[in-house]
């Protein structure tokens, strides 16, 4: 069976199997895992499976988009979210003559401190939150298409209880030979809890399917993405039933609906690069789903928006974005990454 044929037959027989048992958020373990980890990602609206460049943090969207750019690429990313909420990720990819390419990643998301009290309420101290992942991800080319999967470990700690799970990510990647376009399929978190915490049960992993297309017309400086997610199931839309209507001329409650529309749209987000040169960027994003989620009752402000910027200096690149989460805050992102092969040649 050969390379594209082997990788359609396990995306659509993966597909098959877990669809029926997605869910959407709020019912699954290990939902950091759906969170953009770096500034290009966040940039350019969270969801970037056919972003085709040498940042190696793409390989954390889709493990196809690993490729010989990557090779010695070093990354450190720091993202601050509301409160003194915060997660760091390293990212490094290499080639092995023998074995290919790979990578490798780490990610920890710390909740802070939290005061401990007895049934009484008296305070006992503080206790921690935080989870982390560790990946291991490796890619196979064949002319025009690449396949990848990411091995994953991740674990959430709540004081000292612990919830272990074992996920995988399957991608692959179409990259036209003549034209500046990539398309981008990905089955991501499929896997399963092995450990619940102490007391509760298994809970399921938050699956997804994504499909994405990224192309810059040959005479313009402007690259445009277009990501789908959450393709395993239509309507994606939570509504409060505890949520008040508005009221008819009767004085009868009327409880939102959601359109056929809105259904669609949550489920993309788009991606602008305003490319001045190889040393300097602009990106804007924008996803839909965030937006309606969480906007308050009567105002959004900019909930669902993403702007950031590239800028490299000799051997570093500068990565910042601001995604806007809700309309009292942004979580801020700042990327720096380097080639530690042409940074070790000139240290020496």
């Amino acid at each position: 069976m050969g390379i594209k044929k082997g990788f359609l037959f396990v995306l659509l027989h993966l597909g098959l199997a877990l669809a029926a048992d997605a869910q959407v958020g709020g019912q699954r373990g290990f939902t950091f895992l759906e969170l953009p980890a770096n500034a290009k990602a966040a940039a350019l609206g969270g969801y970037t499976v056919s972003s085709y460049s040498h940042d190696v943090n793409m390989v954390a969207a889709n493990p196809a988009l690993l490729n010989e750019q990557m090779d010695r690429q070093l990354s450190l990313s720091y993202v601050g979210y509301l409160a003194d909420i915060n997660q760091s990720n390293l990212a490094y990819a290499f080639n092995h003559e023998k074995r290919g390419r790979w990578a490798v990643g780490l990610n920890y998301l710390n909740y802070g401190d939290f005061v401990q009290r007895d049934a009484t309420g008296l305070e006992e101290g503080t206790f921690s939150v935080n989870d982390y992942t560790l990946s291991l991800s490796h890619a196979r080319q064949s002319e025009a298409f690449t396949v990848g999967a990411t091995a994953k470990l991740a674990v959430s700690s709540m004081a000292g209880n612990k919830a272990v799970g074992l996920l995988a990510d399957v991608g692959g990647m179409f990259r036209h030979p003549e034209q500046d376009l990539t398309v981008g399929l990905v089955f991501k978190n499929v896997g399963y809890q092995v450990k619940a915490f102490d007391g509760g049960e298994r809970a399921p992993m938050p699956f997804d399917v994504q499909l994405g297309a990224s192309f810059k017309p040959e005479h313009m400086p402007v690259r445009l993405s277009l990501t789908a997610h959450h393709l395993y199931q239509f309507d994606i839309v939570y509504l409060d039933p505890d949520a008040p209507g508005r009221l008819d001329a009767d004085g009868n409650e009327i409880k939102e609906k959601a359109t056929a529309g809105d259904k669609i749209a949550r489920h993309f987000a788009v991606g602008t690069e305003f490319i001045f040169s190889n040393n300097f960027q602009l990106r804007a994003g924008y996803n839909h789903l965030r937006r309606k989620e969480l906007r308050l009752e009567n105002a959004s402000g900019g909930a669902g928006f993403s702007i950031g910027a590239m800028l490299r200096i000799r051997t570093f690149e500068l990565n910042y974005s601001s995604a806007f989460i809700h309309p009292s805050g942004a979580g801020h992102y700042i990327t720096i990454s380097t080639d530690t092969g042409t940074l070790f040649r000139r240290s020496n």
